[in-house]
């Protein structure tokens, strides 16, 4: 081939193929109808001729949707700071009604503060705590959270010491 041969565009050749196409989407007792549809080859970067359905789609087209966390939820490191948090706060306190109020409240904020230092992507924190008096006397304590089980976890601690015991749950919820 001559200089001025390569430099000038060649010609395309344009293929018609039939594509089946469902007109009716699913409804029974339609039949499939087909459609044709222009094809052009085109070059791709890497040299490599192909057929696209379209001139303008160059390459290779990859899918990068991600469907589940790449970071997954540190159970391990959430219970630790369960741990800490609470041994801290609980270990030398008697159990008060108007205390165990406030007391909640305080350790569930600075709970969740700590997790979301962890910066895990795409995860929201939910904190429960429980705080009662130890009397002697059995305690039951429920709670459901509806999630995907894949993708969603939760740790959990309990404290006890002589006079009251708590119960902590961080569920990481994973949002997509």
């Amino acid at each position: 081939m001559s200089k001025l041969q390569k430099d000038k565009p060649q010609k395309r050749e344009k293929k018609t193929v039939k594509v089946p196409t469902e007109a009716t989407h699913g409804v029974k007792g339609k039949e499939t109808t087909g459609k044709t549809k222009e094809v052009v080859d085109i070059e791709s970067p890497s040299g490599e001729v192909g057929h696209h359905d379209d001139a303008r789609t160059v390459g290779k087209m990859e899918n990068t949707y991600q469907t589940g966390p790449y970071k997954r939820f540190p159970v391990g490191a959430v219970t630790d700071i369960l741990k800490d948090v609470l041994t801290t706060y609980l270990q030398e306190e008697k159990y008060e009604v108007e205390w165990s109020q406030k007391m909640t409240k305080t350790i569930c904020e600075v709970t969740r503060a700590r997790v979301k230092d962890l910066m895990i992507p795409r995860y929201k924190v939910v904190v429960l705590l429980h705080i009662g008096q130890l009397t002697g006397q059995s305690m039951q304590i429920s709670s459901r959270c509806l999630w995907d089980k894949s993708n969603d976890t939760f740790a959990a601690y309990s404290f006890k010491n002589s006079s009251l015991f708590g119960m902590a749950t961080v569920f990481g919820v994973y949002f997509e």
